[in-house]
């Protein structure tokens, strides 16, 4: 009895933690950590963009490059956080139920 009392409370431990494994999974999706850094750096750089000067934009033949670089951060950055919105990762299947039926039987 005291077999398939431990094996029951070892698959109760691994579902947790497989479930906990799949939580932080989503919660440092790649997409997100890059969605978030290129929207904080283009705004960075847009803001630039925006206060440059004359002599910025000689520098760059009469090209705003912060400008155009940093809103296309933005479009970059609001793209992976819309792919991570439209298709999360997807949930873990559930654990199967135990019963206790059939443990430790018949081996």
């Amino acid at each position: 009895m005291s077999d398939s009392y431990s094996d029951r409370n070892v698959q109760r431990e691994v579902s947790e933690l497989e479930t906990k494994s799949a939580t932080a999974a989503r919660l440092f999706d790649i997409r997100r950590i890059i969605g978030g850094l290129f929207v904080v750096y283009g705004v960075i750089v847009t803001i630039a963009g925006l206060a440059a000067s004359d002599a910025e934009l000689d520098k760059a033949q009469g090209v705003n490059i912060n400008l155009w670089t940093g809103l296309g951060m933005l479009l970059l950055g609001l793209f992976f956080l819309a792919w991570l919105r439209l298709r999360p990762t997807a949930p873990p299947p559930p654990a199967p139920e135990d019963t206790g039926e059939g443990v430790g039987e018949g081996a």
